[in-house]
Order: structure tokens, then sequence, then C-alpha cells
């Protein structure tokens, strides 16, 4: 099968890295520091267990080089989607099929507008990977893929299942693809923003009571979202899985983190403005999500305070929570 992979950060190179050693794999992306490096030096890969390799990737700015594709993995940040559709459109064969693994709501939507249904399908990945400068990754942490199981798709989601078996990714096909996305996005919701603004890895929310409150609050209000539409999680109980997970990673920093560190933009509006979102359209009341969608914002601006410690910035969270749970 011949692989394009629309996105050079972390995860693009995660799947590169594995994908290519049973495909045909070209990388698309347009960040100069992470082209140089990757075609003057190969992928500096560094597995779970702490061993590094060098990976030779193929590499490209040029989405034509790229083409035909039987398929097309999205992996930039849910803000890019509409760009990656377009660029999947010049890339993907006529029998090829785009494949979105991002965060957040609304990605395969997008796809669909430009690509059509025939070519256009969802997965959900709970594999973990950390960009520690250009051409060095590291794969921090391995999970399960499942790929929607859609009968109209031009490529068979079975065909994509074994090619990521092959590769050595856990994955299934989804029987139940909404609730796998939304109960991910219910741990996204509840970690992601709250490391961000805080600038703490995940174990800190684990281990801080507030911060631990407010996750878990976050991840239930995304349950409560999902329940008023019948949307039925791949778990009993979101705010115990999303602190079982913050648990499990606790090493780790976000993506979100990192991003807002880095004063790069966030995902913030297809997690927790998404879930907002619904939840206005439905009457489900969010305030944990609207105010930690808020406190992203601003950081992304510069203007979150970041001259307080974590426990002061969960108690100005407590604060605004509070203030916004009486509008509703």
């Amino acid at each position: 099968m011949r692989v394009a992979i629309i996105g050079i950060g972390a995860m693009g190179c995660l799947f590169g890295a594995k994908l290519s050693q049973v495909a045909e794999v070209t990388l698309v992306g347009n960040w100069p520091a992470q082209l140089t490096a990757l075609r003057e030096h190969g992928l500096q890969f560094i597995v779970p267990d702490g061993r590094s390799q060098t990976i030779q990737l193929q590499i490209t700015n040029d989405p034509q080089t790229a083409a035909p594709a039987d398929l097309a993995l999205i992996l930039v940040k849910s803000y890019q989607t509409q760009q990656a559709a377009e660029v999947a459109k010049q890339i993907i064969s006529p029998n090829g099929v785009a494949l979105t693994l991002q965060n957040g709501l609304g990605n395969l939507e997008q796809l669909t507008a430009v690509l059509g249904h025939r070519h256009a399908n969802l997965g959900i990945t709970s594999e973990g990977a950390a960009l520690l400068e250009p051409g060095l990754v590291r794969h921090a942490g391995s999970g399960h893929t499942y790929i929607a199981n859609s009968e109209e798709t031009a490529v068979p989601p079975q065909k994509i299942v074994n090619l990521f078996q092959a590769a050595g990714f856990q994955t299934s096909l989804a029987t139940n693809a909404e609730g796998l996305v939304w109960g991910k996005l219910a741990i996204n919701a509840g970690i992601n923003p709250l490391t961000a603004v805080l600038q703490v890895p995940n174990g800190f929310l684990a281990e801080n009571a507030a911060a631990r409150a407010l996750m878990i609050l976050a991840a239930q209000e995304v349950a409560a979202v999902a329940a008023a539409q019948n949307i039925e999680l791949p778990f009993a109980d979101a705010g115990a899985q999303t602190l079982a997970v913050a648990q499990a990673t606790a090493a780790n920093h976000s993506s979100m983190r990192q991003d807002v560190a880095n004063g790069r933009p966030t995902e913030i509006e297809a997690i927790c403005g998404a879930v907002v979102a619904a939840g206005r359209r439905l009457g489900v009341p969010t305030p944990v999500n609207l105010v930690l969608q808020t406190a992203v914002r601003q950081a992304e601006q510069g203007l979150w305070p970041d001259a307080i410690t974590p426990d002061e910035t969960v108690q100005l969270l407590q604060r605004k929570i509070a203030n916004f749970a009486g509008l509703w």
C-alpha cells in the first residue's frame, strides 16, 4: 500500500516510522526545520523502552510527489484540517481514502465535505508521541487504534487494520466509533487544557486534589453532553477513566501544554470549544469546559497570568467556574 502522511510533527513521524517498515510511506508537510532534519539526518526515533534508532523517511513539501496514495493519514492539528483536506484531494488516488487520527470533533466532517464519503474515514488512536526537537521523536506510549467500520469507503477498513497491525500497532475495527471519539474527547478535555494552563505534566492532575477534581468535572461534562445525544462512551465513568489515563501517563507533557509553552495555537476549539457548543445546543451545562476554553485562549495570546503557582491557578479557575455556573 502507498501511504501519504499529512503532518510531520510527532504523531506523523510515529506513524511514518512504523508504517515505513511495511508500506511505501511519504510524509507531507511545510515545517522547514523538520524537513531539513529528516532529509539530512533521518528520523531519530526513541522507542518506549529508551532505545534509539535512525529511520530514513521520504518527506516532501510538494503534495504531488506523494501522489497517488491509497491511504492518506491526517495527522495535523484540528485547526489545520481544512487545509489538510485540500492537500489530500491532490494526493489520494481515485480508489484512495483519507483517514483522520486527530483529536477533537469535526475532523471527519471537514474531510468529507472536500473529499466525499467514499474517500474519508475516521480513526481513533491513543498512541502517544513527543517531538523533542526537529528530527527527534519519542514514542511516549503505546495504545489502541480503532478504524471506523464504514462500508462505503474506497479502501476497506479491514485492509487498514491489517496494515496497522503489520506495522506493530494494536488495531481493530470500531463497532461504536462515535462513542470512541467522545470517550477520547472526555479524556482530552480533562487533561490537556489543565496541563496547558497550569504548565504541569499529566501526573500533577492526578496528585493534586483540587486539580484532580477539575479534571474529573471536565470529563464528566463531556460524558453528559454525549449522553444527551444517546452516545455511549466506551467506559462507564469518564472521570475515573480520565484519572487512570493521567496516572498512566504521569510523566507526559500534553501536546496542548507544549503548544502553549512554545507560543503555538492549540486545539482547544475542537476539544473544549466543541463540548461547550454542543452543550449549548442541547441545554447541557458545561461551565468547566467553558472556563478551560477561555483560559487556554488567553494563554495562547499571552494574557493568562503566568507568575502564579499551579495551586493559585487552580483556585483562580475554581472561582471562574463558580461564576459561570451561576449563568446556567
